[in-house]
């Protein structure tokens, strides 16, 4: 099994479970992470060995979202040459952020995120596309995009879990999704103790795991077929491209950007709000 810098994995059975491994900044999610994530959750899909697929966090937190301006990622950033202008920001966050996403909501074995504490922006993103998500009862969801003078995030399924009035309360707000909220609502399968988290999510996988591989394969297409059937992927993609159109606003507020990631969050928050 393939050793990642940013990311463990542990295989127990049929199920592999995959851990992001950066606690120290809250899971936050680098440019390095995503493309080791990526290569984990393909590495499972090719293995026969691995029938369910478990999402983790280690530490206090699932993950805070983005990584927007650990050492480790201004370092990367210096190395890694992009493509200049909105052109060049369009298709890497296209590719990094809403493209990955999307296929990752789409892997043919189901998948199960294991949610603690913050799952918030790009953390509340990948939980989303998985399959199912067991959280504990002291996990908070959040989608904070419009305190930053965004839109929301980019891969944007919030509607479809939540229901539209609750995704504008929670976006017009920013408030945060108690554990029990998100069950209520749909997003969450199940709420479990803390201290049950990990042994309750890998019950659940097992469970799963004895089931015959080719059905779970179709059983899972037909529920995403029908939703795109629905017009979810047109409506991700018109949600991706109206995120877009707040960048350039948030560039000139300060909180998006070179000059942005020269703050803290808590200052870029303060732009725009007294209280962040």
């Amino acid at each position: 099994m393939k050793s990642y810098a940013t990311l463990l994995t542990e295989r127990t059975g049929a199920v592999l479970k995959i851990t992001a491994n950066r606690p120290e900044v809250l899971n936050a999610q680098s440019r390095i992470l995503l493309e080791e994530l990526d290569h984990a959750f393909k590495a499972a899909v090719d293995s026969d060995e691995v029938r369910v697929i478990i999402l983790a966090g280690a530490g206090k937190h699932f993950s805070a979202g983005h990584d927007l301006g650990s050492p480790q990622e201004m370092e990367d950033q210096k190395k890694t040459l992009l493509e200049p202008g909105f052109k060049g920001e369009y298709r890497r966050l296209w590719e990094r952020f809403f493209e990955n996403t999307m296929r990752w909501r789409d892997l043919p074995k189901p998948t199960i995120a294991q949610v603690q504490g913050y799952c918030i922006m790009g953390g509340m993103m990948i939980a989303s596309a998985c399959d199912l998500i067991v959280a504990s009862d002291d996990a908070l969801f959040a989608d904070r995009a419009v305190r930053w003078g965004g839109a929301h995030v980019q891969y944007f399924s919030m509607p479809w879990d939540l229901g539209p009035r609750k995704a504008k309360e929670y976006l017009f707000t920013g408030d945060f999704i108690t554990a029990a909220q998100a069950e209520k609502a749909g997003l969450v399968n199940r709420v479990v103790p803390r201290a049950e988290l990990e042994e309750e999510t890998m019950a659940l996988a097992q469970r799963i795991a004895e089931r015959d591989p080719f059905a779970l394969k179709f059983a899972k297409a037909s529920v995403n077929e029908m939703q795109d059937a629905q017009g979810w992927r047109q409506a991700m993609e018109g949600a991706f491209k109206n995120y877009m159109l707040t960048i350039p606003h948030r560039i000139e507020l300060g909180t998006y950007g070179p000059a942005a990631r020269e703050k803290a969050p808590k200052d870029r928050f303060g732009v725009l709000n007294k209280k962040s």
